[in-house]
């Protein structure tokens, strides 16, 4: 596994390959649930975790105006192309994201994609591309290919592999590129994208002829569970869909991975595939892998409660601050409870243009 993926879950590097196989083959099929409810709480307070234009183009470089940045309580967002994300980029949300690649690649059995580019990619461009973490990984995978990431905020470290590259961009608006790629990636965009029909016809435009766009995202307005522990009026999933209710009014549909195939085969692309993989929310699961993932996607959720504040619930739903504050902290305690095994479904879906 990826040395700072492993440095970022704590797996033991001598165990590692034996630790993701078998962490990959329960994410696809069922969690076994560790019973000792103690164990899963003293995961958590020793994880010492608090919560808390290319080639030319009309493309952004990175200068000092886009390196701008705007601030609203205590969170860092932004500045090119104000508004246009509702969610921080402050150094708290780069962990976060930085988290959630590690456990990505965790579930998914160490690959960073799925879709079947062959040995020898040539160029690779990855939307939304946040801490370029992905990118990074790729150009090391890949040091032939050309690595592009685009972002509206330049947060990317400047010590990367020589064939990986950063622009900041707006992935909404017109792309100009003067050479196709083999591969399209997305991953984690689903409160950003507004108009997903558009990105996904400019990436089809963007493709060669048999290349592939693969999607990676988690529906995180929809926990799930398969052993009845997680109630149906659990506060968590409560207050994750009046999240969803509150960023619908940015145009931001929370629950769009499930759509997502039906949109690409309307736009053209064949081969269609889903994968469906189970990551679970807390530190309930018996594999010590899945358990730290767990782990972190709890800390991540937690931590990103007090952003759903300013945006989807006072700004998007009309809540006082009040208001919002008794709702997360009930939902903080409900997905903190290890007795609930709950978890989300991480989409990976594949495309492929036609040739």
């Amino acid at each position: 596994m990826r040395a700072h993926s492993l440095a970022i879950l704590g797996a033991d590097d001598g165990n590692a390959a034996d630790e993701i196989a078998e962490a990959a083959n329960q994410a696809g099929t069922h969690i076994e649930a560790n019973d000792d409810h103690d164990d899963a709480t003293s995961d958590y307070a020793e994880s010492g975790f608090e919560s808390g234009g290319d080639d030319g183009s009309v493309t952004t470089s990175v200068s000092s105006s886009v390196r701008d940045y705007t601030f609203e309580n205590g969170r860092r967002y932004h500045k090119f192309c104000e508004g246009r994300y509702v969610f921080p980029n402050d150094e708290a949300e780069q962990d976060r994201e930085d988290m959630k690649h590690a456990m990505t690649v965790a579930v998914c059995g160490d690959k960073l994609f799925f879709a079947p580019v062959g040995e020898h990619p040539s160029r690779i461009l990855d939307l939304g591309t946040g801490t370029g973490i992905w990118c990074i990984d790729m150009g090391d995978a890949y040091p032939s290919a050309e690595v592009i990431g685009v972002d509206l905020s330049p947060i990317q470290p400047t010590w990367v592999p020589p064939n990986v590259r950063f622009l900041v961009d707006d992935i909404e608006s017109e792309w100009v590129y003067s050479a196709p790629f083999d591969l399209i990636h997305i991953r984690a965009m689903a409160p950003a994208i507004k108009d997903w029909p558009g990105v996904l016809a400019a990436a089809y435009t963007h493709l060669k002829p048999g290349a592939y766009l693969e999607i990676q995202e988690i529906d995180l307005a929809s926990p799930a569970c398969d052993d009845m522990t997680m109630a149906p009026d659990w506060a968590y999933a409560v207050y994750m869909d009046l999240v969803a209710q509150g960023l619908s009014t940015f145009n931001v549909d929370m629950r769009i991975p499930r759509k997502i195939p039906a949109m690409l085969r309307e736009a053209g692309y064949r081969d269609v595939t889903v994968r469906e993989i189970k990551v679970p929310l807390g530190p309930w699961a018996k594999n010590k892998l899945l358990r730290t993932c767990g782990l972190y996607m709890q800390a991540a959720v937690i931590d990103a409660m007090q952003m759903a504040i300013n945006g989807p619930l006072c700004k998007g739903l009309g809540w006082r601050k009040e208001e919002a504050e008794v709702l997360i902290a009930k939902a903080r305690a409900a997905v903190s409870d290890p007795k609930v095994h709950a978890y989300y479904t991480l989409y990976m879906i594949c495309a492929q243009k036609p040739e």
